[in-house]
C-alpha cells in the first residue's frame, strides 16, 4: 500500500543529487538530476504564473521532446495538471480542448505554432519552448530545488483525453497517487530496474506513454530516450543507440515495424519486452520470432475503471483473464444479466456472436476518479454500482476475455480515439451531402477504420477533394469507405439506424467508394477488394468482427 500513499512529486523529488544519465533525445543528454533541477525551476515558473483563483492546470502541445517530461515532473511538484493536447486536432477543436480543461498556460513549440493560428484562446499564457523568450523566462528559477510538500496523493496530475459518441473528446482525471500506483504496478510486474531505459516512441500526449512507459521508468529510476514522433525505419537504430530495454505501443505500431526491411541481425538488440495493446496475437508472434522481443498484451480502460492482464497460455485472439481485485463480467447492458459463454470452433471462430458478446463492467472496487466538468459521462461511466467500460467483449469457458468492438460511436483508428459525431459534422458540410452517418468498421489488423455514409450526390474526386479542404479534420478522420445511399435509413423515430449501417459495413449491397491502404483517392470498392480483405481478415483471425 506504500505507492497509493506517494506522490508523483516525491517520485520527481527521489531524483536529486541522482547523476546517472537518465534522459535521451536526439543529440541531447540529461542526467536525473538535470531532470529534477529543470521540473523545479518549471515548478517555481509556472506557480508564479498560475493565479490563485484559478484551476492550477496547463496545456501542453508539444511532440516527445524533453520538455514534455520536464513539465509533467514540473506540473506534479507544482500540485498541477497536465492536460496533453494533440496536435492531429485542428482549429476550434483544438482550442476546445484547451480551454475546456480550463488551462491557464499553454506549453508548446514554434513546430506547433502554425496551429494556434487564427483560434482565440482567451487568458492563457502560451510559452514557446525553443525560444530565447523562453530561456530568458526560466534563468531567474535555475536555482530551485523540488520541494515535494506542496503535492498531496489527491491532486490532480493528467487530464487526459478520451473520446465519447456524443461529440467531443472527454478529459480523464488522474491524480498524483493514482499514477504513482500504476508505476509502481509495471514495475512489480515487469521487474523494470534502476539500469532499464524506456523508449518513449508513442506520443507523451496520450496516457498510454504516460501511464505505461514515464510513470513505471520514474517510479523505478530508470532511464528515458524520447523519439519526436514514431518512426518504424528508425525504431531500431534508436533501441540500440539508447540501449533500450522496454518500449509501448499502440494501434498499428508493431505492423509497421513488421513491415520494414528485414534484416539479418534484427536480434541484436538489447529490447526486453514491449507492452502495449491491439497487435493482435499473429503479429505479437511474427515480432517476436524477428526480432526475440517479448509482446505482452493487455487491456485497460482508459479511465482506470477495469483491466484485463495477459495470462500465459491464452488461446489466441483472447486478451487474459481479469486483473486481481476485478470482479469483470460480460453482461447484457439491457437486463444486466451476464452473456453466456463463448462457443468457440477449433479454428477459433466465434459461433454465438449474438448471445456471448455484451459490453464488459467492472463490479469491483475501482480506480476511475471521473471526468473534468462532465457530470453526464461520469454518470454513464459508472451507475448502478458497477463501471461500464464501454466496450464489447466475450468470454470463453476458460474465463479469458475477447475484445469484440465499443458499444457507442466511438472508433480507434490507428492509436488514436474518434468521435464520430465531430467528423459527420465535417462531413455534413460536403455539398452533395443530405444526411451523413459515420461509424467504425474493424481494421484487418487492430482497432478500427472510419466509413461514412452519405444520403445524397456523392463525387469522389469531388469528395476528396473536400476533405484536403477542411482546416479541422484531423490526420485520422478522413473515411476509408464511403456508403452511398439515395436516403438513410431511419426507425420509426428518425433515428439513423447506426447499428444496421455499422453490421453491414462495406459488405453492403449499396455502392461503395474506398481509399486503399496509402492511397488518397477513393475508387468503387469491387468484389475483388472484398475478398482480398476478408483474406486478411481471416489471416489476422478477425474475420468474425466483420459480423458483430
Amino acid at each position: 500500500m506504500e505507492s497509493t500513499r506517494r506522490t508523483v512529486a516525491q517520485l520527481v523529488a527521489d531524483r536529486w543529487d541522482d547523476h546517472r544519465p537518465g534522459l535521451w533525445f536526439e543529440e541531447q543528454g540529461l542526467t536525473h538530476h538535470e531532470v529534477a533541477a529543470g521540473a523545479a525551476a518549471r515548478a517555481a515558473l509556472l506557480t508564479d504564473l498560475l493565479s490563485p483563483a484559478a484551476e492550477p492546470h496547463i496545456g501542453v502541445l508539444l511532440d516527445n521532446t524533453p520538455e514534455f517530461p520536464l513539465w509533467l515532473s514540473a506540473a506534479a511538484l507544482a500540485g498541477a495538471a497536465v492536460a496533453g493536447i494533440n496536435p492531429t486536432r485542428r482549429g476550434p477543436e483544438l482550442a476546445r480542448d484547451v480551454l475546456h480543461t480550463e488551462c491557464r498556460v499553454l506549453i508548446t513549440e514554434q513546430a506547433h505554432l502554425p496551429l494556434l493560428g487564427g483560434i482565440e484562446l482567451p487568458g492563457v499564457h502560451v510559452l514557446v519552448t525553443d525560444t530565447q523568450a523562453y530561456a530568458d523566462l526560466l534563468a531567474p528559477y535555475a536555482d530551485a530545488t523540488p520541494d515535494p510538500t506542496r503535492a498531496t496523493p489527491a491532486d490532480r496530475l493528467l487530464l487526459y483525453f478520451t473520446s465519447g459518441s456524443t461529440g467531443a473528446p472527454k478529459a480523464a482525471i488522474c491524480s498524483q497517487g493514482r499514477l504513482a500506483a500504476a508505476g509502481r504496478a509495471l514495475v512489480d510486474r515487469f521487474g523494470v530496474r534502476r539500469d532499464d531505459v524506456h523508449y518513449i516512441c508513442m506520443p507523451l500526449f496520450h496516457g498510454n506513454a504516460v501511464i505505461a512507459d514515464w510513470a513505471p521508468a520514474l517510479v523505478a529510476g530508470a532511464g528515458l530516450a524520447l523519439r519526436r514522433r514514431f518512426s518504424a525505419s528508425g525504431f531500431l537504430a534508436d533501441v540500440r543507440a539508447y540501449r533500450a530495454t522496454y518500449f509501448t505501443y499502440v494501434g498499428r505500431a508493431v505492423q509497421y515495424l513488421l513491415a520494414t526491411e528485414p534484416r539479418p541481425d534484427d536480434r541484436d538488440n538489447p529490447l526486453r519486452m514491449g507492452f502495449g495493446t491491439e497487435a493482435g496475437a499473429v503479429d505479437a508472434a511474427a515480432f517476436e520470432k524477428r526480432f526475440g522481443v517479448r509482446l505482452v498484451e493487455g487491456y485497460g480502460s482508459s479511465e482506470g475503471g477495469a483491466a484485463i492482464q495477459r495470462t500465459p497460455g491464452a488461446p489466441p485472439g483472447a486478451i487474459g483473464r481479469a486483473a486481481p481485485g476485478d470482479d469483470l463480467a460480460v453482461v447484457d447492458p439491457e437486463t444486466r444479466e451476464e452473456c453466456p459463454p463463448a462457443l468457440l470452433a477449433d479454428d477459433g471462430r466465434l459461433l454465438n456472436g449474438t448471445e456471448a458478446i455484451g459490453e464488459l463492467v467492472n463490479r469491483g472496487p475501482n480506480p476511475f476518479e471521473g471526468y473534468w466538468r462532465n457530470p453526464e459521462a461520469d454518470a454513464a461511466r459508472r451507475h448502478d454500482g458497477w463501471y461500464w467500460t464501454g466496450d464489447l467483449f466475450y468470454r470463453d469457458t476458460g474465463g479469458f476475455l475477447y475484445f469484440a468492438g465499443r458499444t457507442d460511436d466511438r472508433l480507434r483508428v490507428d492509436s488514436e480515439n474518434l468521435a464520430a459525431a465531430v467528423i459527420e459534422n465535417i462531413l455534413a458540410r460536403y455539398d452533395g451531402a443530405e444526411a451523413v452517418a459515420v461509424y467504425a468498421v474493424p481494421d484487418p489488423v487492430a482497432g478500427d477504420q472510419v466509413m461514412a455514409t452519405i444520403a445524397g450526390a456523392f463525387d469522389p474526386d469531388g469528395f476528396a477533394e473536400f476533405l484536403v479542404s477542411q482546416p479541422d479534420l484531423g490526420t485520422k478522420m478522413a473515411p476509408r469507405f464511403v456508403r452511398v445511399v439515395p436516403s438513410m435509413p431511419v426507425t420509426a423515430t428518425n433515428k439513423i439506424q447506426r447499428a444496421t449501417l455499422r453490421r453491414e459495413g462495406f459488405r453492403c449491397p449499396d455502392p461503395v467508394w474506398w481509399r486503399p491502404p496509402g492511397k488518397w483517392a477513393y475508387r468503387k470498392f469491387a468484389a475483388v477488394d472484398l475478398a482480398r480483405l476478408v483474406t486478411e481478415y481471416r489471416a489476422r483471425g478477425r474475420e468474425e468482427l466483420l459480423a458483430r
